[in-house]
């Protein structure tokens, strides 16, 4: 069977070697994922999830029992007061612009405290010029960034909250197509109390794609005002066809669904069609899935670590998110294993991605996915930007096996290339 699925026996045995090295590692992926799995199945059983639940409704949406049971698990398996969980929620990007656009207003300023946010959101906050931007609603933007070593600039982050006119502060968890690392919980928590000692009032936003069930806990536990994410990443399961969420304090959640739908409608509208069943499912999956990324990410890092290239986190780090980054050096040996890690997917294997002008990113970008859903991040994927130092994003992983085949796919195409 590996010999026609193509993968030569030096790389099997080193691959061995590999799973034996990262055994610790996996062992503590897998005590995370038992906590997170009994989290999910006591919010269901508390919830009394049944037959009714998955039913649909069309047209207005109103008295869909399913649609607000389900933001009642979103919002315990979150640790939150109230959760937004719906279909017409398209992307992580749109999720957090919902959020942006519900909780700022003219005159109001926007700090982000971890650099600049992700390519995306560019046009959104209005770095890049753009009509239906929040500065050409004359919402404000600053951002402060990370010091050299990866920590909060805390003096320059209290010096500027403290001034009394920062609506809301934000920090995007993941790495972006950024060099940083991303930034753990205990981070997230301590840069929180800082912000309190000196401001009460400000909203604090947390972008948490690709970081949800990596740890026991989620930043709406460790003070956060508000945390948004996409159902095509983590909480998705690989089930969840689209979607995303934003969770927190009941009356940031309810601003959010007025922006969604319409002021004086917010929460009560909205059909599922047919959806409730693959967002409880998916979210029921979502702690074994994570985990399979999480091991599927270690391994790669552990591999390509063993072939020479620079990654980030290395093999025995704890995680922040799901995302594994290798620094190629070349764009030849980036391309490579972005065309591997499609030649390893389940879905249009046979196609060969090449970097593109992609809307919403400002370098080409080169991005292989072969998943069941489009853009799903869950999935086994890999992106990046044709950009020095040439690093690759990689992440996701339905089942390990499965992730591990697509590595070990996108190492081969490596070799092959060379």
């Amino acid at each position: 069977m590996w010999e026609e699925y193509g993968i030569k026996n030096d790389i099997l045995q080193m691959a061995k070697e590999v799973e034996k090295e990262c055994q610790d590692t996996f062992e503590k992926i897998e005590q995370i994922e038992e906590y997170n799995s009994l989290k999910v199945l006591r919010s269901f059983q508390r919830n009394r999830i049944s037959d009714i639940h998955f039913g649909s409704t069309t047209g207005y949406g109103y008295g869909d029992i399913g649609r607000d049971t389900i933001e009642k698990v979103f919002a315990e398996v979150l640790g939150a007061e109230d959760s937004l969980v719906r279909s017409q929620i398209i992307s992580g990007t749109h999720a957090l612009t919902v959020a942006l656009f519900a909780m700022l207003r003219p005159g109001d300023t926007m700090l982000s405290i971890s650099g600049k946010p992700y390519d995306t959101l560019d046009e959104v906050i209005g770095i890049v010029e753009n009509p239906s931007s929040l500065k050409a609603y004359g919402v404000h933007y600053e951002q402060i960034d990370l010091l050299e070593n990866g920590e909060f600039n805390t003096e320059a982050i209290q010096a500027r909250v403290k001034q009394g006119n920062v609506k809301l502060v934000c920090l995007q968890r993941s790495k972006g197509y950024s060099t940083r690392k991303s930034i753990s919980l205990k981070k997230v928590e301590e840069i929180i109390q800082k912000i309190r000692e000196v401001n009460s009032n400000t909203i604090i936003m947390i972008d948490n794609c690709y970081c949800e069930f990596v740890g026991k806990e989620e930043p709406t536990q460790k003070g956060a005002d508000i945390i948004v994410g996409s159902l095509i990443k983590n909480l998705g399961g690989g089930i969840a066809p689209n979607g995303g969420y934003i969770a927190g304090k009941k009356e940031l959640v309810e601003l959010a669904a007025e922006r969604l739908t319409a002021p004086g409608l917010g929460k009560e509208v909205g059909p599922t069609l047919g959806i409730n069943k693959q967002f409880l499912q998916g979210l029921y999956m979502a702690p074994s899935v994570v985990a399979s990324s999480l091991k599927t990410a270690v391994f790669a890092s552990r591999f390509l670590e063993k072939l020479g290239y620079s990654v980030e986190p290395n093999y025995q780090a704890e995680r922040a998110d799901i995302v594994q980054t290798i620094a190629f050096g070349n764009p030849e040996d980036l391309i490579h294993f972005c065309q591997g890690i499609q030649m390893g997917s389940p879905i249009d294997s046979d196609s060969i991605p090449e970097p593109w002008d992609m809307p919403g990113y400002t370098d080409q970008v080169i991005m292989a996915a072969g998943a069941f859903t489009q853009g799903s991040s869950i999935e086994l994927s890999c992106d990046a930007p044709i950009r020095p130092p040439y690093i690759a994003y990689l992440q996701g992983g339905l089942t390990y096996p499965y992730g591990k085949l697509g590595v070990l796919k996108a190492i081969q195409n490596i070799q092959k290339g060379e």
